[in-house]
């Protein structure tokens, strides 16, 4: 459950992180980097797909900088996994929404 969000700074399950990460269902995955700051391209996803998720929630940034590229997209549609993306701020409050019924990972970015 993700206890609260700001810029740069996320609490999860008590524990304070100060770096983008992932959240699985099991675990999660500090110091999360991608190949471009701002771009969110399949390689830097990889884990998750393989997690077979039934939705990822992509965290933009607080201001929705990141950007995902129609190739990302369109190859998780094709593996039947549901892309939701927003700002980081409405991507935590629809995970801890919607982890309570589906099996979802979010893959947040903390500033931008």
């Amino acid at each position: 459950m993700i206890d609260s969000y700001a810029f740069g700074k996320i609490v999860v399950n008590g524990r304070t992180y100060t770096s983008d990460i992932i959240i699985f269902s099991n675990r999660i995955k500090g110091n999360w980097w991608r190949r471009e700051g701002h771009r969110l391209h399949l390689e830097d996803i990889e884990e998750v797909v393989n997690e077979k998720p039934e939705v990822i929630i992509v965290g933009r940034g607080y201001s929705g900088l990141m950007e995902i590229p129609r190739e990302t997209a369109d190859h998780l549609k094709a593996k039947g996994i549901e892309l939701i993306a927003e700002n980081t701020g409405k991507a935590t409050e629809l995970y801890n929404k919607l982890s309570k019924s589906r099996k979802v990972v979010a893959a947040l970015h903390l500033t931008c």
